[in-house]
């Protein structure tokens, strides 16, 4: 059967501007803030040619003050964190359709052609490429024995790690339309957690692939497709025995990880996702707004909506502060406690102090190349964010 992905940047943003769906509302213009951080550019540097015109989340990964970054082209790039020199380069020429994933020898990343790529961390060194069944939008993620892919057919594969070999395939009903996007799938101890976009979320267990339990978190409505949209493309979290996950048009719910009993739900709509601490559960909704909501309970504690419908990227957590990208190149900083904007830069700006006021000229003249599609990379007091062009940026911050 054949299946759609549906682009939904194309309708918040871009179809702004066609008469097909000129109803769409614009997104808001910045407003000033009153700053309460000093942004220091570290350096920038081009990593290739970054997602172009393709929707793909190529975020960075980090450990051990190295960032690893690849382009759609599949040039992979190694850097100094606190530097931004590069330390090694590779050209796969592939399709690389997902951001690289990690474990502590190897990374991976996959391809629009259907292949898992597994490559040394020391220099870039292919070690194995491997086939599955379709295109691959989220990262692979591996627990150091087993690599476990998602493919955007609704496939779970798992591979073995060191031959790249197929142990076992999971398969899902699909529905006809679907968002662009993937939920990144979790490795849990011995069983693996997958979203899903007919709305469900799967436990299986990773040694077999067998179904542990699955779960309808969010059930379709409406009379059109577009109505029915109930993807998982967030990637759900873990924390304490209860898993958090989320669907476009749907729920947001709490759910046990040995029964995949449901604790509580509550209306939310989020196709990029969320992050979580002790108490809180942090989430970029639908919209753009951003919620903070008690982990327990699903209660709303804030939310702020001063970025409505600017294609906000999922939160990342810096210290006492959320992190988030958006549409026209602009990084945005919050207040966990509260949610109020406490600071404001732009990659590639010219000036890159507070940017505390939104320049109304500059905040109109879009440019896609612009669009921080992936969430920002935290490490310690220096955030890690690349746009579209493949513009590599790094900020450190500082309380004034």
């Amino acid at each position: 059967m054949m299946r759609n992905s549906l682009i939904l940047f194309s309708l918040l943003v871009l179809g702004a501007c066609s008469s097909t769906v000129s109803s769409v509302a614009p997104p808001v213009a910045l407003q000033r803030i009153d700053a309460k951080l000093v942004i220091n550019k570290l350096w920038h540097r081009q990593v290739g040619r970054g997602a172009s015109d393709k929707y793909l989340k190529l975020n960075p990964v980090i450990t051990d003050k190295i960032g690893y970054v690849v382009d759609h082209t599949g040039y992979f790039i190694a850097w100094d964190l606190v530097s931004g020199k590069k330390l090694w380069s590779r050209f796969f020429d592939v399709p690389a359709s997902s951001a690289p994933g990690m474990d502590d020898d190897r990374l991976y990343f996959g391809t629009g052609k259907g292949e898992v790529f597994s490559i040394s961390p020391k220099d870039g060194k292919l070690l194995w490429r491997s086939t599955v069944s379709s295109e691959v939008l989220s990262p692979p993620v591996s627990n150091g024995k087993y690599v476990v892919v998602r493919t955007v057919d609704g496939r779970l594969h798992t591979l073995d790690k060191q031959t790249g070999k197929v142990r076992w395939v999971h398969d899902r009903n699909m529905p006809v339309l679907s968002l662009r996007g993937t939920s990144t799938p979790i490795i849990e101890g011995d069983i693996v957690i997958s979203g899903a976009d007919n709305g469900k979320l799967t436990a299986l267990v990773l040694e077999s692939g067998s179904v542990l339990w699955e779960t309808a978190i969010a059930v379709p409505q409406g009379r059109s497709e577009i109505e029915r949209l109930v993807d998982i493309d967030a990637q759900p979290l873990v924390r304490d025995g209860v898993i958090y996950t989320v669907t476009y048009q749907g729920r947001l719910a709490a759910v046990k990880i040995d029964t995949g009993r449901i604790l509580w739900v509550r209306d939310m709509s989020s196709y990029n996702g969320m992050e979580m601490d002790a108490h809180r559960i942090y989430l970029t909704d639908a919209d753009g707004v951003i919620w903070a909501l008690d982990r327990f309970n699903g209660a709303t504690l804030w939310k702020q909506d001063g970025l409505l419908r600017r294609v906000v990227s999922r939160p990342a957590l810096q210290g006492r502060y959320l992190v988030v990208g958006d549409f026209n190149g602009y990084l945005h900083w919050l207040k966990r406690n509260d949610g109020n904007l406490v600071g404001r830069t732009r990659l590639g700006a010219e000036t890159l102090s507070d940017m505390n006021s939104g320049n109304e000229d500059d905040d109109r003249e879009f440019s896609k190349l612009r669009n921080i599609l992936a969430t920002p990379v935290i490490q310690d007091d220096i955030t890690i964010a690349v746009n579209r062009a493949g513009l590599l940026s790094a900020f450190r911050i500082k309380d004034k």
